[in-house]
């Protein structure tokens, strides 16, 4: 008994040594640090450590004319619970909030100061008096299980502090490690090439962070071809991308013609016209995982052929992502597809996103969840599991159209089909009516299923109490179902 109760003990205090583990990055001195918050973090009650806060570009508008805001952010890795204490200097206080809010976290407020407990892992807003954009995100990462040395041949290794780099071309085989308190200026390219790992916690950043005189430094040629996007990926495999921090002026992520890509504990935020998150082209195999992405554009598309990518798109796989989107959609797929040599967009899989905004003025961009069939292209079995969509500010639940957007289609889509909702969430009053509308006779969408669809935390089902006989279910959603739309189905499952 005795040897059972030391052995308890034993383990209880190796699970204590474990969770007390938070490790903290000094940040270098750039135009970057954020320096009127100021954030603290501990472990139950040990002591506090301070946090350097960063400051990022979002769009607050952008229609008539651009206004750019500054939000903040700061990360740190940790295991267990912690405890955070933000002090803040935004006049009075009256209101707190931490988004997304199924986390369920509950603000103390002392005057200017906010303190809240955060579990590894979480990714979070915190957002005072209603102010969406001079916001903090905290970005509380899972520890690092293995980090290569400046040792290693095989890795390009960016230490902390400040780099120049121009834009690098990534060779197969080679890992690129960004530590924790480095800042990267530059841009990725990751071109016919295999077995290529990118990961850290630092910053890669398109904008200038120092006094341009400072020359680029590890600069390697690329084709002149190619778009200046952050990090671009094409006719590659087997890549992973873990734990960065991005600030783009172009898309964060293009990937084009590319297999077996993982992207995990990714971050990123956006304000110029275009710069999407991460756009998909053409690829098959890939994996987003642990993202929280704030874009001036379209958070996350996944295409058919555009420019020189070619070919259909399949197996995504898009699982705990926050996404905010200032500007057009969370999540677009289809659109660009090649008329000529149709492209099919399939088995694609999305669990346990959050949607914190959708906020776009023309009505053919909007959707927290938009497919928009184009180019003679096929989307078809995708699913859309586990979805929390908070209090968007302008925009549509989904979007589901087969179409011919002048703009960028050669053709009509050629379909939509079997598609499935589980367990999607909103609360809010600001979504506009949601649409459903196929083309043409031969062009249509078939069977799309809303399983446990709540909103506002009304169940909405085919046999639910209070309805009109006369009604469609869809009626209850704010979905307008038009023509050449068969299947639309609302079963409630317990």
């Amino acid at each position: 008994m005795n040897k059972f109760l030391a052995l308890a003990c034993a383990v209880v205090f190796l699970l204590k040594t474990v969770k007390a583990e938070i490790i903290t990055y000094k940040a270098p001195e750039s135009n970057l640090v954020n320096h009127t918050i100021k954030v603290d973090v501990r472990q139950g009650t040990g002591n506090w450590q301070p946090l350097d806060v960063y400051n990022a570009d979002v769009a607050a508008r952008f229609d008539t004319q651009r206004i750019i805001k500054k939000t903040a952010f700061t990360y740190f890795d940790c295991s267990g619970s912690v405890k955070l204490r933000v002090k803040l200097n935004l006049g009075n206080i009256k209101e707190v909030r931490i988004r997304p809010t199924a986390y369920g976290i509950k603000p103390e407020v002392k005057g200017n100061v906010v303190e809240f407990e955060l579990s590894a892992s979480q990714y979070v807003s915190l957002e005072v008096n209603g102010n969406i954009f001079e916001n903090l995100q905290i970005f509380a990462n899972p520890i690092e299980s293995s980090r290569p040395t400046k040792a290693d041949a095989q890795t390009l290794y960016f230490g902390p502090g400040i780099h120049k780099i121009g834009r690098m071309v990534i060779p197969s085989g080679k890992t690129v490690y960004v530590a924790g308190g480095a800042i990267v200026e530059g841009s990725f390219v990751i071109d016919h090439a295999e077995n290529v790992r990118i990961c850290g916690r630092g910053i890669l950043t398109q904008h200038p962070v120092q006094d341009d005189s400072v020359k680029p430094q590890n600069t390697t040629g690329t084709p002149s071809k190619l778009r200046n996007d952050h990090l671009i990926i094409q006719y590659s495999n087997t890549i992973s991308i873990d734990g960065i921090i991005e600030l783009p002026t172009g898309y964060s992520i293009l990937m084009g013609e590319s297999k077996h890509v993982k992207i995990s504990n990714f971050k990123a935020f956006s304000s110029t016209g275009n710069a999407d998150g991460i756009d998909i082209f053409c690829s098959q195999d890939i994996k987003l995982d642990h993202i929280y992405m704030r874009n001036s554009d379209d958070c996350i598309a996944i295409y058919g052929h555009r420019w020189n990518y070619y070919g259909n798109t399949s197996d995504i796989t898009v699982n705990n992502a926050i996404l905010w989107a200032d500007v057009a959609h969370p999540l677009l797929i289809g659109t660009h597809g090649d008329t000529d040599h149709p492209d099919t967009l399939q088995n694609i899989r999305v669990q346990n996103m959050t949607v914190l905004d959708h906020n776009e003025n023309q009505l053919d961009y909007q959707g927290c969840i938009s497919l928009n069939a184009g180019d003679s292209n096929l989307i078809r079995n995708a699913s859309f599991e586990n979805v929390e969509i908070e209090d968007i500010r302008k925009g549509q639940l989904f979007n589901l159209r087969v179409m011919y957007n002048r703009k960028y289609n050669t053709s009509p889509g050629l379909g939509i089909e079997n598609i499935l909702f589980r367990n999607v969430n909103y609360n809010g009053t600001r979504a506009n009516m949601s649409v459903i509308a196929g083309y043409d006779d031969k062009r249509g969408i078939r069977k799309v299923i809303f399983e446990n669809l709540k909103i506002n935390s009304t169940l909405i089902f085919d046999k639910m109490p209070g309805k009109p006989g006369f009604y469609k279910t869809s009626d209850m959603a704010n979905i307008f179902v038009g023509e050449h739309v068969d299947g639309v189905q609302f079963p409630r499952k317990d």
